[in-house]
């Protein structure tokens, strides 16, 4: 139809007329604008990069990132540090394990907790919060070490501090991550999140190795002073949007938390990943925990072996979590869970069988590589797929398993390898472990259906 016949059409309808888009002329004497084309470049190339590069663009993430992966590894740091002071103090194995457990129990009981005060407040400043108080905790326990004043009670109190503050901080972070990134890039902004910790966990503690010798445990606690003040700073550069409160229905916290528990029980997808995750946090990951008993009792290669066996874990770990950033995508991540879980009981079943060392490196490797390939599939599927207003809550449910049950297998798994053996012992919760995988097994096709749509 042609602008004259339009316009009469639009006249007999009685309708008024379109107001018509006419570019005004450039002024005599200016050439025609042309456009852009660098900022068109740029964006073309930011559409085609590959998610883990295209990740970086965002500025919130990024700042929050190179905030986070040092202080991740200056934790790390402080953790050597406590350790190796608690039994230099003592050299007690009962006190060494009472300051790792002041470090780790709290997160059973205050997750739950802190996920429904952070679906109720503002996250991030429930983060600034909690880092403030990390650093007065990180100062007073460097001060107190430098000055010659420390004791094992005092050590012990300072790591419950920590143990106590831990939860707030780790719940707000999962629903700080998913604000600083669109949804479509999840998957990848979860898997680098988790390869940059996973390197934390061993650049740290060989830092602290060096750090040690030359400047004593006291350095280590230094070093975490600097890395929370980073991170602090880091916090007030980000711009996210204004905070607006969540719905809620619930009168009290717990009655949150009673909510969380519902939502988690009635959706057909969250619920098998956290009954696989469940399962292999509590009877699987705690051979992390064993390794030195591996390393001396089946391998004979003391501490030499012990650092092959947990740093081919961690390698595994990060090339599976590299793995994920690269492929970026949702749809698809239900049977990585799936396979991830498999090949984990797989390559459990493989280190108890040998005394091989060089074979125990790589089940150990695998190990490391499907458990982590499995954890950050189901924490990218969840984040993914839980309604905003449930997001602290049903994380911190997801913290409560990842981090909290191992602590509960380790002390069960304990008991029985001293009755039956290491061996034995993981062969008999491997084999749990799968009665479990082939019982969801079934449910994949819901699974996927409900969390990659």
């Amino acid at each position: 139809m042609t602008g004259k016949r339009k316009r009469r059409e639009w006249a007999r309808n009685g309708r008024a007329l379109p107001a018509m888009q006419v570019s005004p002329a450039p002024p005599p004497g200016l050439a025609q604008p042309k456009p852009d084309a660098a900022a068109s470049d740029r964006t073309e190339r930011a559409s085609t990069q590959n998610p883990i590069f295209r990740l970086w663009h965002h500025r919130n993430y990024r700042i929050f990132m190179c905030g986070q992966t040092p202080n991740n590894t200056t934790s790390w740091m402080q953790r050597v540090g406590v350790g190796w002071f608690a039994w230099e103090l003592t050299h007690s194995s009962i006190w060494l394990g009472a300051v790792a457990a002041a470090d780790l129990a709290p997160m059973l009981i205050l997750a739950p907790l802190a996920g429904a005060l952070t679906d109720r407040s503002d996250p991030m400043r429930q983060i600034r919060i909690t880092q403030f108080l990390m650093f007065l905790q990180a100062i007073t326990m460097a001060a107190v070490t430098l000055a010659g004043l420390m004791t094992v009670e005092l050590l012990f109190a300072l790591s419950l501090v920590t143990g106590t503050i831990q939860p707030l901080y780790a719940t707000a972070r999962q629903t700080i991550v998913p604000s600083t990134v669109p949804r479509s890039e999840f998957p990848s902004a979860v898997a680098i999140d988790s390869a940059l910790f996973q390197a934390s966990r061993f650049v740290g503690p060989a830092i602290a190795a060096l750090i040690i010798p030359h400047a004593g445990v006291g350095g280590t606690f230094l070093a975490h002073v600097c890395g929370t003040f980073g991170l602090i700073v880091a916090l007030n550069f980000m711009r996210l949007p204004p905070y607006r409160p969540q719905p809620r229905r619930g009168a009290n916290i717990f009655q949150d938390i009673g909510e969380s528990l519902r939502y988690v029980y009635g959706h057909k997808g969250i619920l098998p990943l956290f009954v696989l995750l469940t399962v292999a946090s509590s009877l699987v990951r705690p051979l992390q925990d064993m390794l030195p008993g591996f390393a001396g009792g089946v391998f004979h290669s003391g501490a030499v072996g012990l650092s092959w066996l947990a740093s081919s874990m961690g390698v595994g770990a990060m090339a599976s979590a590299g793995w994920i950033g690269y492929r970026g995508r949702i749809d698809g991540l239900s049977v990585v869970v799936l396979s991830g879980f498999l090949g984990l009981v797989v390559a459990t079943f493989g280190f108890v069988a040998t005394d091989r060392l060089w074979l125990g490196v790589l089940f150990a490797a695998m190990s490391g590589c499907t458990l982590n390939l499995m954890s950050t599939s189901t924490q990218a599927l969840v984040q993914s797929a839980v309604a905003d207003h449930m997001r602290g809550r049903v994380m911190s449910l997801y913290i409560l398993v990842f981090r909290g049950t191992p602590a509960i297998g380790a002390l069960v798994i304990g008991v029985l390898a001293d009755r039956m053996g290491l061996r034995l012992a993981f062969a008999a919760t491997a084999a749990i472990c799968f009665a479990v995988w082939f019982a969801i097994l079934p449910q994949r096709r819901a699974i996927a259906e409900t969390l990659e749509a």
